[in-house]
């Protein structure tokens, strides 16, 4: 488990919890955070291995997930189970998303200054064994530099419209057929014909 995955001790010990089921599901944990308030907010980020989960899904994880933290029991107070996936802009948090998304822009962020800064802004070049690979802007040229993934404390993609049409395809690819969907709807015992979409369906 990284630390970016989940952070604090008490995230890791929730995400020891809830990624075998995740994962039973088919499903992979992207990222867990317990946010403090007056009432407390588990996040949960889940996505399939190759990318685009659906509404329902996120559902399904939730539904997993709470039947196995109401057994467990690790939390003493009242909280809040928040399923999502990870979103357009999605956080970078295991050595694989890093390979898996070369080439597309990111923002990274380092716990001790290299060369004087935390931050870095480039295009993902890959990993070579626990390096990420960002290539960025130095004097006018382009320098392809590694960070240790140890280093890192933070790391997303950035918003593009190319990677806003990406997502649109793997979320396309991810949608049941009308088939599948009658089938829910069989069990469900929802009488009406018409199949949803995991935008409509609540």
């Amino acid at each position: 488990m990284t630390d970016l995955v989940a952070k604090t001790a008490i995230d890791r010990r929730l995400a020891d919890i809830v990624q075998p089921v995740i994962e039973g599901l088919g499903f992979e944990l992207i990222r867990l955070r317990l946010m403090g308030g007056k009432t407390r907010v588990l996040q949960i980020m889940a996505d399939r291995p190759d990318g685009g989960i659906g509404v329902d899904e996120c559902g399904d994880i939730s539904t997993a997930v709470s039947a196995v933290l109401d057994v467990e029991d690790p939390l003493e107070d009242n909280y809040v189970l928040e399923v999502s996936s990870p979103g357009i802009d999605r956080p970078l948090t295991r050595l694989k998303d890093f390979e898996m998304w070369k080439g597309w822009e990111a923002r990274v962020e380092t716990t001790e200054l290299i060369d004087g800064r935390r931050r870095f802004k480039g295009d993902l070049a890959g990993v070579e064994g626990d390096e990420v690979l960002i290539t960025i802007q130095e004097g006018g040229e382009d320098v392809t530099i590694g960070l240790q993934f140890d280093w890192l404390s933070d790391a997303k993609l950035i918003l593009s419209d190319e990677l806003i049409s990406e997502m649109l395809r793997q979320k396309k690819v991810a949608e049941p057929t009308e088939g599948q969907f009658d089938e829910i709807e069989e069990i469900d015992g929802d009488e009406d014909d018409e199949p949803t979409t995991p935008e409509t369906k609540h």
